[in-house]
């Protein structure tokens, strides 16, 4: 499936697709069921640092860095949850992954999704949650910039200064100068406006999502943070009831279960991986 040599989250690497030049990394397994990470927002494919292991141990894993998000390539064409959806199909065609497990916290939630409804049976499984599906109930920063009448209050706000602000929920991991470092360098100048302009599509996106919502068969696993101060638990909770198959767990923490609570969200995911999914 994979012919390069280097591995692991510390030798990213880049692929072209669709023309655009998209980072990723992968681990050397060729047995199992594949498992697709998608980066989350304000962050990179180096959020699966602490977690990167254990989902390794299961098989082939492919972390990719989904545009406008992370270190790769923007396409002004690809910057709504729809589109980077439709994205997402053609970075499995590339890497030849047939019904991933496909872990996408944060962003990659109304994205997968969107696939799901619209093409059933391209995944396995979906470890989703910590993403927005329902716009009217977000909350801080995220809320004022999704939900504002223009971005023109926010014009002097950067792309660190967001990233800083919201890694600031963090309380428990000690996240790694070099990943807050490459996490500021994925949202550096109109980086930082292309991931804006997926969340402020929301309005639009996500009231169809809900329609779409009962055609989806894919089982699903949500995995949220009780204290998040920017997606709650209620906009969980609606998910959880509209979609057929799905499991919602809410851990003790802030928004950023994947690293704040990375032992915990690795095993609810790999149990779910390894056969959690088929009893639902």
């Amino acid at each position: 499936m994979i012919t390069d040599t280097a591995t692991g989250l510390h030798t990213t690497q880049y692929k072209s697709i669709d023309g655009l030049r998209i980072r990723y990394a992968t681990n050397d397994k060729v047995d199992g069921e594949p498992i697709l990470l998608l980066s989350p927002l304000p962050e990179s494919i180096l959020a699966f640092l602490p977690t990167w292991e254990k989902f390794s141990a299961l098989g082939p894993v492919i972390a990719v860095d989904i545009p406008p998000f992370g270190r790769s390539e923007v396409s002004e064409d690809i910057r709504t949850p729809e589109t980077v959806g439709e994205l997402v199909l053609r970075i499995m065609d590339a890497f030849g992954l047939k019904q991933p497990h496909v872990v996408a916290p944060d962003i990659g939630t109304p994205a997968c999704l969107f696939v799901a409804a619209k093409h059933p049976g391209v995944f396995k499984s979906l470890v989703i949650g910590s993403g927005a599906t329902d716009h009217t109930d977000i909350l801080g920063i995220l809320d004022q910039i999704v939900n504002a009448p223009s971005l023109e209050p926010f014009k002097d706000l950067t792309g660190e200064q967001f990233v800083r602000g919201a890694v600031a929920d963090m309380k428990k991991y000690k996240l790694p100068a070099f990943a807050l470092d490459d996490y500021i360098a994925s949202y550096a100048g109109q980086k930082f406006w292309d991931a804006m302009a997926f969340i402020r599509d929301y309005p639009n996106s996500l009231p169809r999502l809900a329609k779409l919502l009962p055609e989806i068969t894919v089982p699903c696993q949500l995995i949220v943070g009780q204290r998040d101060p920017f997606v709650p638990v209620s906009n969980a909770e609606g998910l959880h009831k509209g979609l057929p198959k799905s499991q919602l767990n809410v851990i003790d923490c802030g928004h950023f279960v994947w690293e704040d609570e990375a032992d915990i969200y690795a095993k609810l995911a790999c149990d779910f991986i390894q056969g959690g999914y088929a009893k639902l």
